[in-house]
């Protein structure tokens, strides 16, 4: 899961991060209403799902809301001090998928995330492991939350690795599933595209592991 969450409480972004940065999610943290409006003006792809406040600097939570339904439908989740009925009704009427009162349990938190995802991704075509995320019908790819740039042979060794991740595919698996059976192309081809291929996830092309006379494993971190 790739996460925006809009929060000011400082403490209570850590908490979440740490949590779930441990099970495999990444997070984008925005502190300010006013920011996550301009945000969702921009567009958000690449997110998994939204986790909101209510009470924020610049703009409050209801309006966040109503800026991002306007140009999403990813799911949404309220976290918020605001437990009164009238504050829950407008919650769901604005188009929210969940409303969790303050205090959780970060657990509880992190199964209700991953059930919503779950439930409104298509079935097959997000692919996600550590900081990266592949749409295999969409053929793009994210890097903690922003888009990235491959090649056509990329992307495909890319989606390999993905579709087995912490398992080692050796070099003639990528040579039969990127250029095909019949082609003639050597080893060293393999691992020059791995060589670009991390350069072109920068921070997250440590998650391809070498597994030496072997392959490569991709791995959450």
């Amino acid at each position: 899961m790739n996460i925006l969450l809009i929060e000011d409480d400082l403490q209570i972004c850590r908490v979440i991060e740490k949590y779930f940065t441990v099970k495999g999610a990444s997070l984008t943290v925005v502190n300010n209403g006013q920011d996550a409006l301009e945000l969702a003006e921009k567009g958000l792809e690449g997110f998994s799902l939204v986790l909101l406040d209510i009470m924020l600097p610049g703009a409050d939570g209801f309006t966040v809301c109503k800026a991002v339904r306007k140009a999403s439908n990813i799911p949404l989740l309220f976290i918020t001090a605001r437990g009164r009925e009238e504050d829950i009704l407008c919650g769901y009427g604005l188009g929210c998928d969940d409303y969790i009162v303050k205090p959780f349990l970060l657990s509880a938190l992190y199964a209700k995330c991953s059930a919503i995802v779950k439930r409104t991704e298509p079935a097959g075509s997000v692919l996600s492991c550590g900081a990266i995320r592949l749409d295999t019908q969409k053929l793009t790819c994210y890097v903690n939350g922003r888009e990235t740039e491959l090649t056509q042979k990329e992307f495909a060794i890319l989606r390999c690795l993905m579709e087995h991740p912490d398992w080692v595919v050796d070099r003639d698996t990528l040579l039969d599933r990127v250029w095909g059976q019949d082609s003639f192309v050597i080893d060293r081809v393999v691992d020059n595209q791995i060589k670009r291929l991390r350069k072109a996830l920068g921070s997250a092309g440590g998650q391809i592991h070498t597994v030496i006379g072997r392959g490569y494993r991709l791995k959450d971190k």
